[in-house]
């Protein structure tokens, strides 16, 4: 058997899902962008998507849920100067895709747009091979399913007497999406995603806490076996039994010590957002006109990288049919760059970094991050604790927000310790980290060399926008944090 290149292969893929069925063609796709194009426009494209989502439930021992869907559509967008015309439709006929055409070409002409060529010579974008092409969903049957959720129950219960409740949720998702753009560009992508999520909670002597644990990527479900599901409930129940043991949180500017992996939810947050091209072009970000200059201690490296393999962050091509590439943002405490889409990249006068992203065809693209982390130092994590005389050691998050303007952010710790003398002497409840992006990332002090991602949960929201996302970091000491408690 001959195998296909795998950028053709997924061009395939995606046209017996999404055109051949309804009689569309190259012709169509040409007709319709060459319909906006007739208007004065700086770019057009088309993004039609295809999507199959399952998800199992566990609770009180018994799989309480399931839920099938399947979503498909095509969203219709035209650029001219900073505005955007964007229209999409769930009908993929062709009369719709036209009238999808003619309703955005009616944008108004901007004394910057020009008009665009439309190109009837197509070509295929380059992209990368990150994950295998695969449907996650088919990877289990429901038999499997259900008992691989009742196996983290037993897993769960087995570990302590103090577990006295467990849940237990199972996602897997096939997502197909094939751009076509007005210069010929056609990209195509097939983006498996699963996740498995543990909540657990504990009790004792009346007191009750909960922990968490899980992970995913762009894999199958066979990722799933014990030894992974065994992590995952340690890493839940030992949460729980911590938090039972916990003392009120001390407030007040003092020495923070964030943990590996999960924890860099912050350096998203706090930074990762700043350095987003739309907040930087419209000046709105604490970041905005700052290229060149030092924003952060020296040692400190924050890349975005869309093209780690099997990442839950990762992609092939982002939704505006540019390869992922491996931005670096911050480099030894210097800004060296934003992340862009397309329309910002145009309007900034660079080139795009891979980064326009969208929740599904009925929204449009924005500059997005996909694994944002920052590279590893030279300090062991004995050595950053040992050198705390008084201070928090915080390993895991639980919600926070940040305002873009003024790069201010709070951050709740669900698991943290008081650390005294260089030593962890207690867990503690209720810290909340307190700051500002840019400062406190001139307070980072010592760098691990622990670098390590989160287990593939994050989901990020912007403008009413969710997609999946990847963070991690090093164990990193800052000085001089606020920090918000009980105590």
């Amino acid at each position: 058997m001959i195998s296909r290149e795998p950028t053709l292969e997924r061009l395939a893929v995606a046209q017996s899902l999404l055109l051949d069925p309804y009689q569309l063609t190259e012709s169509t796709l040409s007709r319709a962008l060459a319909t906006i194009g007739e208007h004065k426009v700086d770019d057009a494209d088309l993004y039609f998507q295809y999507t199959r989502h399952e998800g199992w439930s566990l609770e009180e021992g018994i799989v309480k849920s399931g839920s099938f869907s399947i979503d498909q559509g095509v969203g219709v967008r035209a650029i001219a100067g900073e505005k955007t015309a964007f229209a999409y439709s769930d009908d993929l006929s062709e009369a719709a895709l036209l009238d999808a055409a003619r309703t955005v070409r009616t944008i108004a002409a901007s004394g910057q747009s020009r008009r665009v060529k439309v190109s009837n010579k197509t070509q295929v974008a380059k992209s990368r091979l990150l994950y295998a092409p695969l449907d996650p969903i088919a990877t289990l049957d429901s038999t499997q399913k259900v008992e691989l959720l009742e196996r983290i129950e037993r897993m769960a219960r087995a570990r302590d007497p103090r577990v006295v409740q467990v849940m237990a949720g199972l996602a897997a998702e096939y997502d197909v999406v094939l751009v076509a753009r007005a210069d010929g560009t056609r990209a195509a992508d097939v983006r498996p995603l699963v996740r498995l999520s543990i909540t657990v909670i504990a009790e004792q002597n009346g007191r009750r806490e909960v922990g968490s644990g899980g992970g995913g990527g762009r894999f199958g479900l066979g990722y799933f076996q014990d030894a992974q599901l065994e992590s995952y409930v340690d890493q839940a129940v030992n949460a729980a039994l911590t938090n039972l043991e916990s003392r009120p949180a001390p407030a007040g500017p003092m020495t923070v010590v964030l943990g590996p992996g999960w924890p860099g939810v912050m350096l998203h947050e706090a930074v990762g957002h700043g350095l987003e091209g739309d907040f930087n072009r419209k000046g709105s970000s604490t970041f905005s006109g700052r290229i060149g200059e030092r924003v952060a201690s020296k040692g400190v490296t924050v890349l975005d990288d869309g093209t780690l393999a099997d990442r839950r962050g990762s992609l092939n091509i982002d939704d505006e049919g540019n390869p992922s590439q491996r931005n670096v943002l911050i480099e030894d405490g210097i800004l060296r760059g934003y992340i862009q889409d397309r329309l910002n990249a145009r309007l900034m006068g660079v080139k795009p970094t891979g980064n326009g992203r969208r929740e599904s065809y009925a929204h449009v693209p924005m500059p997005r991050m996909t694994n944002t982390y920052m590279l590893a130092g030279d300090k062991s994590p004995e050595e950053i604790i040992a050198s705390v005389k008084r201070g928090l050691y915080a390993t895991n998050f639980g919600g926070g927000q940040v305002d873009i303007t003024s790069g201010k952010f709070v951050f709740s710790a669900s698991e943290a310790y008081w650390v005294e003398n260089g030593k962890i002497q207690y867990p503690v409840k209720g810290a909340t980290l307190i700051g500002n992006g840019p400062d406190a990332m001139n307070r980072v002090s010592m760098i691990g060399n622990d670098l390590a991602l989160d287990t593939g949960v994050g989901t990020c929201g912007k403008e009413g926008q969710s997609v999946p996302v990847g963070v991690g970091q090093p164990t990193l000491r800052m000085d001089g944090l606020t920090v918000g408690g009980t105590a």
